[in-house]
């Protein structure tokens, strides 16, 4: 890694700072105008969103856009995944062209592996790890904080466990900070998935649909609580190794 230079990332930090309205610095971008403009301009900070959807449809690229936009809006990320080393999170970041390594050496970005190696899990394990996760967030400096995925609790707590983690991590965007979890469809029976997508002020849809001769991701918009523009949105979108999420208009993604 390249020898840091601290004072330009402060200085391009408080430069971008500057530059945000009062207005604008309670929005969650992604950074990339074209995605924004599908999502209301962005998620209201201080809320609790549910990025939902199938294996392999982008849930985790979509967080790691929001991490590049809270980045350039001065927000501190820290990220809870269930698969992702250091190694191979800063690797895929940089091949999205989402190089955050200065930012994360910098502790701006602070990387939590939850998913450990012969690790036996229980459900009294499972539930300590959740509550370690919310008193983190409640107490930290964080801005922003991801949890990816929440899919790997469902399978060994119970549905009121998950629940009540949901509504403290509701209680903690009450206070200003803001929270994005992503999950599979799958987790949970319809019953329980009604009430956690209640819980939640956003809820982005993330599924893969066949268009002409070739599938892509598309993304719906169900809801964004406080939203200034319109919600119910779809965009479709396809991952390009070296550019990242890149938007396919309909019309070409039928061809």
């Amino acid at each position: 890694m390249a020898e840091l230079d601290l004072t330009s990332i402060e200085e391009a930090r408080g430069d971008i700072a500057d530059l945000l309205g009062k207005e604008e610095r309670k929005i969650l971008t992604t950074g990339n105008a074209e995605i924004d403009k599908k999502i209301a301009d962005g998620l209201p900070l201080g809320s609790l969103t549910l990025i939902e959807g199938e294996n392999d449809t982008g849930k985790s690229v979509l967080t790691q856009q929001f991490m590049w936009g809270s980045m350039h809006n001065n927000l501190r990320v820290d990220l809870f995944s269930t698969e992702l080393t250091t190694k191979s999170f800063l690797t895929q970041m940089e091949s999205m062209s989402l190089d955050i390594s200065d930012f994360f050496a910098w502790g701006y970005i602070r990387l939590f592996h939850c998913h450990l190696v012969e690790f036996k899990w229980t459900p009294d394990a499972m539930n300590d790890i959740l509550e370690r996760i919310i008193t983190h967030v409640k107490f930290s400096n964080t801005d922003v904080a991801i949890i990816d995925s929440l899919t790997i609790f469902t399978e060994y707590t119970t549905n009121e466990a998950v629940l009540s983690f949901l509504t403290q991590a509701k209680n903690i965007c009450d206070q200003g900070k803001t929270i994005l979890i992503t999950m599979h469809s799958y987790a949970f029976t319809d019953e329980v998935l009604t009430r956690v997508r209640s819980i939640c002020d956003a809820h982005l849809l993330l599924m893969r649909k066949l268009m002409g001769d070739k599938y892509v991701m598309v993304l719906e918009v169900v809801k964004v609580r406080g939203a200034r523009k319109t919600t119910g949105n779809l965009v479709s979108f396809e991952v390009h190794p070296g550019y990242g999420m890149k938007i396919i208009p309909v019309s070409v993604a039928k061809v």
